[in-house]
């Protein structure tokens, strides 16, 4: 099968990609289609997450496993379009460089049969140019870590007007090594 997916970059101008690619193809083969197809530098970190229907972020899939073995992580080379991607599973979002966060938003439009002659991947349709500089992110803090909900207690043991807790002479009563 055919995956018909549109990929558009999370910024306020238009810029996006339509991409026809086999669904038995990985997410690392989709990930060089982005890098291509956007003309990113192609030689920073990448990730694509499953999503919901309003795209909150959930399993990662990695370019590059940086995990030093600590927990098990799943590759873009050995996950499949086809096994993440369906007709009622339809969003990914796919970050490039976690310094500059360029941040894409995956939509499958479409799964049809292949046609013979066409060589898949390909762009079917571009809109916009990259602009020079990833757009700018604004993140939601987590609630669980919210430091203004009046749990003193959490933070006890820093004084009150710290302008002084980090000079030398805080530290000669702990026993550093």
């Amino acid at each position: 099968m055919i995956y018909r997916i549109r990929a558009i970059l999370d910024a306020t101008q238009d810029c996006f990609r339509d991409i026809e690619i086999a669904g038995n193809a990985s997410l690392e083969d989709f990930h060089n289609v982005m890098v291509q197809s956007f003309q990113l530098p192609g030689d920073e970190m990448a990730s694509f997450y499953s999503s919901d229907e309003e795209w909150n972020q959930n399993e990662e899939y990695c370019l590059f496993d940086m995990s030093e073995g600590a927990a098990p992580v799943k590759m873009m080379r050995d996950t499949a379009l086809e096994d993440i991607l369906s007709e009622s599973k339809t969003r990914l979002i796919y970050i490039y460089d976690f310094l500059s966060m360029w941040t894409f938003l995956i939509e499958v439009a479409d799964i049809v049969g292949p046609t013979d002659g066409i060589a898949y991947p390909q762009v079917i349709f571009s809109i916009g140019e990259l602009p020079d500089a990833a757009p700018d992110r604004e993140f939601e803090a987590d609630p669980r870590f919210d430091m203004d909900d009046g749990d003193e207690e959490f933070r006890s043991d820093i004084p009150d007007g710290d302008d002084d807790f980090f000079d030398e002479q805080n530290f000669e009563d702990y026993d550093l090594y």
